[in-house]
């Protein structure tokens, strides 16, 4: 069963700092090189300069890397005053108020330290595949730091939202510590420190699975580094290195909302509309939609109207055409036949379905460039003007209901199939891991 635990987080000294939006950041993963220069000259203590440090002139893989740069802020800025640890162990309730196509949610959740086990030994599961490269480079950035420096997103079912309603109750009457992103997100935390209400929570979540919705390379490193610390002979059951930073989210929570990432192909065949429905053969039912990018934003209204993982959009460079496709039942038996590694809900999520049957299967190509990965539709339309891509597709994300089923049978859905929004902030709260 997950164990949760109160940890003394490290946060930045209002008074040393000023504004808590100036020194905060979206996870590394999300910042490109425009964003990350503008974090940069926002605050000479943001916390990009500790998840993601630009490399510099003279860079080497030893003694100055970005790497090494990042543990001489975090020490530097403990011993200055800038960050300081929480004087007793903290949960930290962690709301989120954002607007999406024109309606405001908030979404409720806590930040705790959650006790590590290794995907298929205990409660806490996986829903997406990773790739060794990030790995590597959270691994280099945790073993110089020693500390979690963002969170993992869990979720975990709680139908009453009763582990949630135990600490609002906790701070219905004090005052946030409150922090807007660049896109215009709210987020607020406040600290716990009460042990009956902790004692409260932990035996709540207890015996409850926890889904990794976001940051599973950051967890699977976690485990390693944990492993590594195991190896050196010193490592204690409560060392802080057996437990993860985790921002926990009740599944039912109502400001809980799954987004798309539309696909951007390079490397495809430069098709036309009527080539391409010659590869689909059987396997799809299809129409026309139009011609031109700037059809996206109706195309995604249909496919999203229609709510069927089976149904997608394809653009085509070549001659500029849309095409709506449906899977028949031809094409489920052919799914089943070259992903009969999988399970049945697995092959049903469109992105299976896009990259298992139409790309691999239907146009042959399995050795791909890196996919443009958009949530925007604006960006798909951008992203077919470009010219760049031969093919997009937009499809519809998998739900949190899909999350379970899947990652309780075992199985991990390919890369991007969830995008939640919005990203949680680095900078609110460190752990440290020593």
């Amino acid at each position: 069963m997950p164990e949760i635990q109160a940890f003394r987080g490290i946060r930045y000294d209002l008074g040393h700092v000023g504004c808590l939006s100036d020194v905060v950041a979206p996870p590394y993963d999300v910042i490109g090189p425009q964003l990350q220069e503008e974090l940069y000259k926002k605050h000479p203590c943001n916390v990009v300069r500790l998840i993601l440090n630009r490399q510099e002139p003279g860079d080497d893989d030893e003694v100055n890397n970005r790497y090494t740069r990042a543990a001489r802020f975090l020490k530097n800025w403990r011993s200055e005053g800038v960050l300081f640890t929480e004087s007793d162990p903290a949960v930290y309730v962690y709301h989120q108020i954002f607007t999406e196509s024109g309606t405001t949610y908030t979404r409720r959740g806590f930040m705790a330290a959650v006790r590590l086990s290794r995907f298929g030994e205990g409660q806490v599961f996986p829903h997406e595949e990773t790739m060794s490269g990030p790995k590597i480079d959270r691994m280099m950035l945790t073993a110089v730091c020693r500390a979690n420096l963002s969170q993992i997103f869990g979720l975990y079912p709680d139908p009453e939202n009763e582990a949630q309603n135990l600490l609002e109750a906790a701070v219905a009457d004090e005052t946030p510590i409150e922090a807007t992103d660049h896109l215009g997100v709210v987020h607020r935390i406040w600290p716990v420190t009460d042990v009956e209400v902790i004692s409260n929570l932990a035996a709540v979540i207890g015996p409850k699975p926890i889904f990794i919705a976001d940051g599973h390379h950051r967890y699977e490193t976690a485990c390693n580094y944990r492993e590594q610390i195991y190896d050196s002979g010193f490592l204690s059951k409560d060392h802080p290195a057996n437990f993860v930073l985790m921002m926990c989210v009740a599944m039912e929570d109502p400001g809980m909302i799954v987004l798309p990432t539309h696909r951007l192909f390079r490397g495809t065949p430069a098709l036309s509309a009527e080539e391409l429905r010659t590869k689909l053969g059987d396997c799809f039912t299809t129409r026309s939609a139009g011609e031109g990018p700037e059809l996206a934003p109706s195309i995604w209204e249909d496919i999203e109207t229609t709510d069927d993982q089976g149904t997608l959009a394809l653009f085509t460079q070549k001659d500029q055409r849309w095409t709506i496709a449906s899977i028949t039942d031809a094409g489920r038996q052919r799914m089943a036949e070259v992903a009969e590694d999988h399970n049945e809900d697995w092959r049903g999520l469109g992105v299976s379905i896009l990259h298992r049957l139409i790309v691999a299967e239907l146009l042959g190509c399995t050795d791909l460039p890196k996919l443009g990965y958009v949530r925007l539709i604006e960006e798909v339309v951008e992203g077919c003007r470009s010219g760049e891509y031969p093919l997009a597709a937009v499809v519809m994300p998998a739900t949190i209901e899909h999350i379970r089923t899947i990652s309780l049978g075992g199985e991990r859905m390919p890369a991007k199939s969830t995008y939640f929004y919005p990203k949680l902030l680095s900078g609110l709260v460190i752990n440290p891991l020593e």
